[in-house]
């Protein structure tokens, strides 16, 4: 890096044209430091608008968690607890369905969708 950052102050020294010019506006330094604070610039007014994006898609995931419901437990036996509980509901929905009984549960969660 060090040869090459000498030859091109070398060749910026002793161009016909670049020789004559500000230091300031010439070379790879030069360069980097400017498109730098182009990029930082640019950062600094699209960050609000990024931050807001990522506020609206946390907000709508934690939604989307809450739809799912509670969390499946950790033990075994939980979730087993979990298992029966959904084919018990899911066995008295059926009877309910098949002898035409009205479920305000049902019902609910249905409409909730």
């Amino acid at each position: 890096m060090k040869a090459a950052q000498e030859k091109e102050e070398l060749y910026f020294n002793t161009h016909p044209i670049y020789s004559t010019m500000q230091q300031s506006l010439l070379g790879i330094s030069n360069l980097t430091g400017k498109l730098t604070k182009i990029l930082f610039t640019h950062i600094k007014h699209s960050l609000p608008e990024i931050m807001k994006e990522i506020k609206i898609k946390i907000k709508e995931t934690e939604d989307d968690l809450k739809d799912l419901g509670p969390e499946m437990p950790a033990e075994s036996h939980e979730k087993q607890q979990v298992l029966w509980n959904m084919i018990t509901e899911f066995i008295q929905t059926y009877k309910n369905t098949i002898s035409g009984r009205y479920d305000a549960k049902r019902q609910m969660s249905t409409s909730n969708k």
